[in-house]
């Protein structure tokens, strides 16, 4: 999987993460929609789930990351919230993202790479959050099916036309996957699975190594 892409591509999960139609990624995930639920109905699913998602400051897990090609990468992830985030990806190359509640930092071991992002700039900063705020301008729409609640994030005034499309069990309120869709239209879907949550997750595994980052830098 490349990391060799452009900055936007930064903003749909890594700064070079590839991009997949959100159909390819949830297909076989989630049921056609059906007839809507009323709005009340879906608006207290929203909120039953936003109180559930609030109370998870931790989760780790694995993943699977869907490509521009309908390639597709995973590995396992660890959650911190508010604003940590770590992925160690399954690739020869050794990628690995991560966050540690001020910076977005994204590593190539192989290719001994190291780029650093504003976390505030990028739509992780909603997925990391303390909490959705259903009330709040981020929220931009909440749709409901037998089988989802999705719920759709934006914040243009941080990062343009950037989207994150959150999609949880109705039944569990569990965090499944996520979709980024980046100022061009297009997606990066994240599904999650193995995961637990309330687990202790070891501080170091969010440190960025900002001394290696500036020397990378200073050698362009």
């Amino acid at each position: 999987m490349s990391f060799s892409q452009t900055r936007r591509g930064f903003l749909v999960l890594t700064a070079r993460a590839a991009v997949v139609t959100f159909v390819a990624a949830a297909a076989g995930t989630v049921s056609a929609p059906s007839i809507a639920a009323p709005e009340q109905e879906v608006t207290a699913s929203a909120q039953q789930i936003a109180d559930h998602f609030a109370n998870i400051k931790t989760m780790a897990g694995e993943f699977v990351q869907f490509g521009p090609n309908g390639e597709q990468t995973g590995g396992k992830f660890y959650i911190e919230r508010p604003g940590k985030l770590r992925f160690d990806y399954d690739t020869k190359s050794n990628f690995k993202v991560i966050a540690d509640g001020k910076s977005v930092a994204v590593s190539n071991v192989r290719m001994k790479t190291y780029n650093i992002y504003p976390l505030s700039k990028t739509p992780l900063k909603l997925l990391l959050g303390n909490r959705i705020d259903l009330s709040g301008n981020e929220v931009k729409d909440i749709q409901q099916t037998p089988d989802a609640t999705t719920i759709k994030l934006a914040d243009k005034s941080v990062f343009g036309d950037s989207k994150l499309m959150m999609m949880f069990d109705p039944k569990t309120y569990a965090l499944k996957q996520w979709t980024v869709t980046d100022a061009q239209g297009k997606d990066t879907t994240v599904m999650i699975f193995n995961v637990q949550e309330g687990v202790k997750v070891d501080p170091s595994l969010f440190k960025i190594d900002y001394a290696s980052a500036q020397v990378k830098q200073r050698a362009r």
